[in-house]
């Protein structure tokens, strides 16, 4: 059988085209050859083996090509109706048309007439790609066949036969003899499963086939993945940022890592992360959290500066049932709050994982609650009692936040850990350059090296992105701007090692735990975690939340 049997000819109403096979039942083409596929049936042939009958297509990938001549996507993937026993198309690794000298290209197309096929021989024009889709392509002579029409789709190989691209701009013109085409990459861009059929230089073939093969089963089990998130993850804080619009899919992430960003590391890393999501066992439903809080909320009375309002909450069934609500002076908030929570445990389900959250003014975000005794009688941190975490009563009030919020717990429950995003007290960034980087990297877990005080803005930034989970130590670093490791960037060191394996819905749990153990060492004074505060907020555990409640002094 011949080596060109690949090579397609595609008739969809007047439209005539060429393409190429791609696997058993595959085939590439132009989106413009198959444009009026909703109403006119998509035939296709293989002139080179003329034992098989034309067989019926449809499309299966479009490229998003809205019609113009200049617009970009002008590709479609075709679906035969059975398997066709040719052997597809080879690839030339990607920039292969390019050279010095530069190589003779040829084109297999079907121009009027001539449904048999004819060849046409061009080169590539080097330099940058046109509007970063296509390659320019020349006739090598002035007398030879042209690009005309029934090109269109046609592979665009080197002498051996392996492919470079794909024509997508044909001459309109009888002495016309320019044309363009859609190189590999940039059609791995719109069909991210041509990556693995492509050779690439920096990735070992079998690397890249366990790449697709993961992307495969995660789109046939239908695994809730982030696909911007696992990029950001696979190339580091240094690597290529986040295109504009992010990824379409998982597919669209792995080729763009494939193609687009150097070296080995990034895929190796996009494998392996990829691979853990599988791997993961199922998690809890992300409608339905595990955790049954007891809130605590204190605010500002509007009665003078030392008066606030303490209100405490259960949640049992997804309803909130007050326990009581009173104004006090903030010297007698601890007393009423160990009270209070005592009664609040009577009113969760026998089975529940209790969670106490306090909700707390911003400038309150320090306060020591984790080491307030549970009660008059047992003198057991609540920190180490129960799990424990603070919310910022500002975004627990906020429904655009809630809303971020909880769009980004929904995609963190798929995950067994997060990253800790760091911020340094060594030169510190600017807060809106930290917005920037939090927000680039769709940061989820962020850590301090220093308390609220001393870099207010900074955490405001973490507040209002909004970060998910922020962790700091409460006797941090004092001082911005210095030069030299300090308890802040040890702590940062400890606590990466420490949270880097934990899903995030499990780290009210995890500190817990950690705060045990600080407080058991035979140095609690002088353990990293002795005063590690969390700021835990999923609103999905509250969904009553944005409730107001009155306050007594009205």
């Amino acid at each position: 059988m011949s080596s060109a049997a690949w090579h397609a000819r595609i008739t969809c109403g007047n439209e005539v085209g060429a393409g190429f096979l791609v696997s058993s039942r595959r085939v590439v083409t132009c989106a413009h050859v198959v444009r009026r596929s909703g109403t006119s049936a998509v035939t296709v042939t293989f002139p080179n083996s003329r034992g098989l009958s034309p067989l019926s297509a449809t499309v299966a990938v479009h490229g998003g090509w809205s019609g113009g001549a200049a617009d970009p996507g002008d590709l479609a993937v075709l679906e035969l109706d059975r398997d066709v026993p040719l052997t597809p198309a080879e690839f030339a690794p990607p920039g292969a048309e390019l050279g010095d000298p530069s190589p003779t290209l040829v084109a297999y197309g079907f121009p009027k007439g001539y449904d048999e096929g004819m060849l046409a021989r061009y080169e590539a024009v080097p330099g940058a790609l046109v509007s970063d889709e296509w390659r320019q392509l020349e006739a090598v002579t002035a007398h030879g066949q042209p690009l005309a029409a029934g090109f269109s789709g046609a592979a665009v190989t080197l002498a051996d036969g392996r492919v470079v691209g794909m024509v997508s701009t044909v001459a309109s013109g009888r002495d016309i003899r320019v044309g363009r085409m859609l190189p590999t990459q940039v059609i791995a861009r719109y069909w991210p499963e041509l990556g693995e059929r492509v050779p690439t230089p920096d990735h070992h073939p079998d690397a890249v086939r366990r790449l697709y093969t993961l992307v495969r089963r995660a789109v046939a089990r239908g695994l809730e993945c982030d696909a911007n998130r696992l990029y950001v993850d696979a190339v580091g804080p240094f690597g290529p940022p986040l295109p504009e619009g992010g990824f379409a899919s998982l597919g669209a992430a792995a080729g763009y890592v494939q193609w687009e960003v150097p070296g080995a590391e990034a895929l190796t890393r996009f494998t392996d992360r990829l691979r853990e999501l599988l791997e993961a066992p199922p998690v809890r439903s992300a409608a339905a959290p595990a955790w049954s809080p007891i809130l605590v909320e204190i605010d500002h009375s509007g009665a003078g500066p030392d008066q606030v309002t303490v209100t405490v909450s259960a949640y049992r069934d997804g309803r909130r049932r007050r326990v009581g609500s009173r104004r006090l002076p903030r010297t007698a908030v601890r007393a009423y709050v160990q009270q209070r929570i005592d009664e609040a445990f009577t009113q969760l389900a026998p089975d529940a994982d209790e969670l106490i959250t306090f909700v707390l003014p911003r400038e309150w975000l320090n306060e020591p609650v984790a080491h307030w005794e549970c009660g008059e009688d047992d003198s057991t941190p609540l920190g180490c009692a129960y799990p424990l975490v603070v919310v910022d009563r500002s975004r627990h009030r906020s429904g655009r936040l809630r809303h971020q919020l909880a769009k980004k717990w929904q995609q963190l429950d798929a995950r067994s850990g997060a990253r800790l995003h760091r911020v340094e007290c060594t030169a510190p960034e600017r807060p809106p350059s930290l917005r920037k980087r939090l927000r680039d990297d769709h940061a989820d877990l962020a850590g301090f090296a220093f308390p609220p005080a001393t870099g207010r803005p900074h955490f405001e930034v973490g507040l209002t992105t909004p970060v998910p989970v922020l962790l700091w130590s409460r006797t941090g670093c004092a001082d911005l701007g210095h030069d030299g490791p300090c308890t802040g960037s040890t702590f940062l060191d400890e606590l990466a090692a420490s949270v880097a394996r934990v899903p995030p819905g499990e780290l009210p749990r995890h500190i817990m735990e950690l705060r045990e153990t600080a407080a058991a060492d035979d140095d609690p004074e002088g353990h990293w975690a002795k005063d590690v505060q969390l700021l835990w907020d999923d609103p999905r555990c509250f969904p009553e939340s944005t409730a107001r409640l009155h306050s007594p002094v009205a």
